[in-house]
């Protein structure tokens, strides 16, 4: 398996049922630093949301600052996840002809020049500012600061009973996966390390993530 912060192939054993991590003393401390930190971040990060706000709107005044989609979180429960807008004010529309052009394999859609990305949504999203809002997301309780990323329903549609695992717990702003190559890595080696993530979790594991995507923000990785 892939270390936190490593490039390296993760190896597939698609044939192993996950045990989850639930103790309860966790998952309070957990849920309190979730709070803590969103509480925080929004607080101390809320000059930026205002620069990012400006950007956005200077460049495509016509479209909304914030994203929101439909994503499936913990238990299959479908949520509004809030971005900054990072694609043109139609990009849901432009999918669908785009969809052929998909970079990564299994159930999700990455595309690296994807043409509905804006000039301010390619620095946001490389640095993933455009994820921010999403500490909304966590005071809330549909997501928490670590956890597997919550997919979209149209590829949870196209999830085996093996990756609906991914869905046993609540999931997060970052994980596992981001801070392991992100898209330099396929479908069935982001599941394995979620799965990882989810037998492996603890509050230490947590901070080391949190602390690595902190890193990987002032020095961006693999993100587009």
């Amino acid at each position: 398996m892939a270390k936190p912060g490593s490039t390296a192939t993760v190896e597939i054993k698609r044939h192993h049922r996950v045990v989850v991590n639930d103790k309860k003393g966790y998952l309070i401390a957990k849920r309190i630093m979730d709070i803590c930190g969103a509480l925080i971040g929004l607080i101390c990060l809320s000059w930026l949301f205002l620069i990012v706000a400006l950007l956005i709107k200077l460049e495509d005044p016509k479209g909304p600052v914030f994203f929101k989609q439909v994503r499936v979180g913990k238990d299959g429960k479908e949520f509004y996840m809030y971005k900054f807008r990072s694609m043109v004010a139609n990009a849901e529309e432009l999918l669908e002809s785009l969809l052929h052009l998909n970079e990564v394999s299994g159930a999700m859609f990455k595309m690296k020049d994807d043409p509905r990305i804006t000039k301010v949504g390619k620095f946001i999203r490389k640095t993933s500012i455009d994820e921010l809002p999403q500490l909304w997301n966590v005071l809330k309780g549909d997501m928490s600061l670590v956890g597997p990323r919550p997919p979209l329903p149209r590829e949870v549609a196209q999830y085996t009973e093996y990756d609906k695992q991914r869905l046993l717990v609540t999931p997060g702003c970052t994980g596992l996966w981001q801070v392991s190559g992100r898209n330099d890595l396929g479908f069935d080696e982001m599941v394995e390390l979620d799965l990882k993530y989810i037998r492996e979790r603890s509050l230490l594991y947590d901070i080391k993530i949190i602390f690595k995507t902190i890193k990987i923000m002032i020095r961006p990785n693999s993100a587009y």
